[in-house]
């Protein structure tokens, strides 16, 4: 524990739903969920609004749909949460050099290592300065919590929510603790804290006062140990700046089982295609190579290859799929397929190409073995495949948010689709609410579009946090307090 807040925990409100609220007028003020809209969709964010009608995280979407049967129902882009999330860690890494990333849009900050704070009132004034630079730079709010450790700065900022900064004075931890549900604490899960609930545990004020013994009695040494600990308000885990990714997948759930064999096997090799995407995204290679296979009984296999080295390659990737799916019977039907790669090395060269040139070596062998030469061939023909024909404007797929961009009508976002026509709503971030058209699905002026920055010219922060208090002597400016 240390002895001035100086732990920073800053997580975004809502931040998927609030994003897709920056980014459509329309929107703002009204119940939007964002996640899937399949019949075994799930919720991954819903707006503060939507909240209010009982719909949250996780939650499927079937239901969601019957609490707020008027929220607006989208699926997530990705590349703009990413984009924006970015923009969030590069404000939190001006404040401090240990900057420990939980998911797109939740951080530990250490701002004593930064020297951007030491005491209880240069930190406030950095995590208020923080929450405005945030606003001026993507547009949306965050909420920022303040205290002497990870566990205690987390439960800060989520009590700051919505948009609000709650700062926790060194010595008055065990206090605030006192009256918290047992689930407030870090690695007390459902089950756990069901458990503790049978033993007439449920505050973590009935944690500090059972003790250690019986904690390590109930729930065994290790994590007794630990929850005592955390009861009392003692948590000395540090920030870490890096934290080494033990793996890289992708995974999707289907509207309905598959039962063609050879959609299963498309569906493995597009999951591996994205998957190597995300691993050049992190700058990683891997060597082992898994299948995720849950199958229609809700039954869940997983099949894995190790190469002979670590690889970006998708080819490699690719192939290692499809061989371990030949060892899982999908006969029933398929009801989710996952690529994934563990092992993860840094790049290597070397190991890259070896792998793309057995890959190719085997493909020639298979060819040569399996399939009789081409009367009439000329030199090279059984070498290259064909290119991909472009998409059939008829066949795209009009996703619910996603973004489009019409030759005559300018950006715009799809508010649904369906029976060959697309509706879209023509508005921009920075606009009023826009109008509404409907088209043809096969309209050759309507394209798929990039997402637009969330604020059109966001303020240079390049020199910030110079104007930030680094010391004791030097008070705060405009004495900010926290609501």
């Amino acid at each position: 524990m240390r002895p001035a807040p100086t732990i920073l925990h800053l997580d975004m409100d809502a931040f998927y739903a609030s994003a897709e609220q920056a980014a459509k007028p329309s929107l703002r003020g009204k119940a939007v969920v964002v996640g899937g809209l399949g019949p075994r969709g799930v919720v991954a964010t819903a707006s503060y609004e939507a909240r209010r009608l009982g719909v949250h995280s996780a939650m499927p979407t079937a239901q969601a749909r019957r609490l707020a049967p008027n929220a607006a129902y989208l699926v997530p882009r990705f590349s703009l949460y990413r984009t924006v999330s970015e923009q969030v860690m590069g404000l939190l890494g001006r404040l401090s050099p240990l900057v420990e990333p939980l998911s797109l849009d939740e951080a530990f900050v250490d701002l004593e290592a930064g020297g951007t704070a030491d005491d209880a009132s240069s930190a406030r004034t950095t995590g208020e300065e923080l929450r405005a630079a945030i606003r001026a730079v993507t547009g949306l709010s965050g909420s920022v919590g303040l205290a002497g450790s990870k566990m205690l700065a987390k439960i800060a900022s989520e009590q700051a929510k919505p948009d609000g900064l709650v700062l926790i004075e060194p010595g008055t931890e065990r206090e605030l603790l006192a009256p918290l549900s047992v689930r407030v604490l870090p690695g007390v899960g459902p089950a756990t804290g069901d458990h503790l609930r049978r033993a007439g545990m449920t505050t973590v004020h009935d944690l500090a006062e059972a003790g250690e013994a019986e904690l390590v009695r109930l729930v065994g040494k290790a994590h007794g140990h630990g929850l005592h600990r955390m009861a009392l308000g003692l948590d000395d885990r540090p920030v870490v700046a890096e934290r080494d990714a033990k793996s890289v997948s992708v995974e999707d759930t289907f509207d309905v089982d598959l039962h063609d064999r050879v959609r299963v096997r498309a569906e493995v090799e597009r999951l591996a295609v994205r998957c190597v995407e995300r691993l050049r995204a992190a700058d990683r290679s891997g060597r082992t190579v898994v299948l995720k296979v849950r199958r229609y009984d809700f039954s869940t296999l997983t099949r894995s290859e190790t190469l002979r080295g670590p690889t970006d390659d998708p080819t490699v990737v690719r192939e290692a799929a499809g061989r371990l799916l030949e060892f899982v019977d999908t006969t029933g039907g398929v009801r989710l397929l996952g690529v994934g790669v563990t092992g993860l090395a840094d790049f290597t060269q070397e190991d890259l190409f070896a792998q793309a040139a057995d890959a190719r070596e085997r493909a020639r062998r298979a060819q040569e073995d399996q399939t009789p030469a081409a009367e009439g061939g000329g030199e090279g023909s059984a070498g290259e495949p064909e290119p991909e024909s472009p998409e059939p404007l008829a066949a795209r797929r009009w996703s619910a948010g996603h973004d489009v961009h019409h030759e005559q009508h300018g950006h715009g976002w799809v508010q649904g689709s369906g029976i060959g026509r697309v509706t879209v709503r023509f508005e921009q971030p920075w606009s009023a609410p826009g109008r509404v058209l409907t088209f043809r699905v096969d309209d050759p002026l309507l394209l798929p579009a990039d997402p637009l920055p969330l604020v059109r010219e966001p303020p240079d922060y390049s020199s910030w946090p110079a104007s930030l208090p680094k010391s004791r002597s030097e008070p705060p400016a405009g004495g900010v307090s926290s609501p």
